[in-house]
């Protein structure tokens, strides 16, 4: 029954991904036999990549099904259910911690900074992770109004940035995604609806979303302040070698020297999940043996899924990124790189693994009231406006503060005037946009073109993973205002009428007929 469920699955899972998968990939051949051709090493490690991301993410999202999605909620219940709220804080930062410290992406962004050593900018970062899941444990017992609250910590934020080398500010806003990635985002979102699970307000479906959101300050906050102590510089030495190629047995070994790091990589990572939810199994021991078969099944498709999936967007993408970059840029209408870079940014975020995690949650959470197909689209619009912007960037050398404060503000002033589960979905689908597709394909290609046009990388082409993390800020929390402005006018035309009745569920949301 078990492998039928799991068939079942597969196949739903496989059409969802080759959707995914399909346009971006058609995007960069296309690219690549008309205005800017690659080497076709690189365009084979492409296409090899792009066949294990397939595979990969097919895993991943079911295996994140059977076992990360209820591994988090259980967790989130039984600590609630506790009742002591200094435990709960204390292993809320402990969970927090550890699980930043094995984020790999985390360790990508320590080789980026030079001159901050690597062990106290990785602490610092998982420190500002765990400080902030502790304040989105609060808000959520305690029914804190998130905008005041996000408000709040993005002015310290843009105060903080008037005390740091400007050279150092788009590594630093970089930094609040890369740390919020595949393995740990699924578990926190669930986390936070098992915590609001056992809440009976009418606002705890708001109050479970907005624990990522929050968890990807931290790391910004760690970050400005790690800049102000060891004042940074231009000294960060970024690699974009692009590898040669010469025959299939050098394009094997290079995904087969992949292979083996990331899987110690992802093992690493999946480890203290596993371990803390065992120490919450044998305190509460109210899972069946055949729920924890189930959930040991999903973990190993879990783990086998992102192994393939980073195998392919680190050995096969990066390099097709930076190439292709380097490659319009420095075509004699170099502008085209600007709507180039929009389209592809409309298409890349549909492969984000993690995004797949949250449409589906939101959408289960509001009973389709925010459909996945809503939430996709608006994510990719967001995504699309910043790689957009991001392009700007590598052409004109604009610094990243002048797109940065405008967005936010926007962003932040928008809290207050759409519903509150919207508010929480965008900020939490900031940090889920910008995962390991943007690190490895979209900062590449800003790489690449700044290269080929003589800029600044770490000023210039970094960045771009703060930029897709705001965006769909400003989008989603668009599509709230939208929603309300529908939902008053229909609730204006039927009120009065027999037979209508509106339901007060997910924050004046809903209106439905009996």
């Amino acid at each position: 029954m078990l492998l039928q469920v799991n068939r079942s699955k597969l196949k739903e899972k496989l059409n969802e991904t080759l959707k995914a998968v399909f346009p971006i990939l058609a995007i960069v051949l296309i690219l690549c036999f008309t205005i800017a051709p690659i080497p076709p090493s690189i365009l084979m490690c492409f296409l090899i990549g792009a066949l294990l991301l397939i595979v990969g993410m097919l895993l991943f999202n079911v295996g994140v099904e059977m076992s990360m999605t209820t591994m988090g909620e259980r967790v989130g219940t039984i600590m609630t259910k506790s009742r002591k709220l200094i435990i709960m804080l204390v292993i809320g930062f402990i969970m927090g911690f550890i699980i930043t410290i094995s984020e790999p992406d985390l360790q990508v962004l320590a080789e980026q900074v030079a001159s901050i050593p690597n062990m106290v900018l990785i602490l610092s970062v998982a420190a500002g992770v765990g400080v902030f899941l502790v304040i989105a444990l609060l808000r959520m017992l305690f029914s804190i109004a998130l905008p005041h609250l996000l408000v709040f910590c993005y002015a310290v934020v843009f105060i903080l940035t008037l005390f740091v080398p400007k050279d150092f500010l788009a590594v630093a806003f970089d930094s609040g995604g890369v740390t919020t990635g595949p393995m740990t985002v699924p578990f926190i979102m669930s986390f936070g609806i098992g915590i609001a699970a056992i809440r009976s307000d009418k606002h705890a479906a708001d109050d479970s979303f907005g624990l990522v959101s929050l968890c990807s300050v931290g790391p910004i906050m760690a970050v400005l302040i790690l800049g102000m102590i060891y004042n940074p510089g231009q000294s960060e030495i970024v690699s974009d070698s692009i590898p040669v190629v010469d025959n299939t047995v050098d394009l094997w070994g290079l995904f087969a020297g992949g292979f083996p790091t990331y899987i110690k990589e992802m093992a690493i990572s999946l480890l203290p999940i596993v371990v803390f939810f065992g120490l919450f199994q044998i305190a509460s021991k109210d899972i069946s043996k055949k729920a924890l078969i189930k959930i040991g099944i999903g973990l190993v498709y879990t783990y086998v899924g992102l192994v393939l999936f980073l195998t392919g967007v680190n050995v096969g993408f990066m390099p097709a990124g930076n190439y292709l970059g380097q490659t319009i840029a420095g075509l004699s209408f170099a502008w085209i790189i600007i709507p180039i870079g929009t389209i592809i940014g409309y298409y890349i975020v549909k492969a984000e693994p993690a995004v797949f995690v949250l449409t589906k949650q939101v959408e289960e959470m509001t009973s389709g009231a925010i459909s996945a197909r809503a939430m996709g689209t608006s994510l990719s619009i967001g995504v699309s406006m910043s790689v957009g912007l991001a392009m700007v960037r590598v052409l004109t050398g604009i610094s990243i503060m002048w797109l940065i404060i405008p967005g936010y503000a926007i962003a932040l002033i928008l809290t207050f005037f759409v519903p509150k589960i919207f508010t929480a979905i965008a900020f939490d689908s900031g940090g889920v946009a910008s995962g390991p597709m943007t690190a490895t394909f979209l900062l590449p290609f800003a790489m690449g073109a700044c290269g080929a046009r003589g800029g600044n990388i770490i000023t210039d082409a970094f960045g771009i993973i703060a930029m897709v993390a705001m965006t769909p800020l400003i989008t989603i929390q668009t599509m709230g205002m939208v929603f309300k402005l529908k939902e008053s006018r229909l609730r204006r035309k039927v009120s009065g009428r027999k037979g209508y009745v509106p339901l007060e569920e997910f924050g004046d949301m809903e209106i439905i007929e009996l």
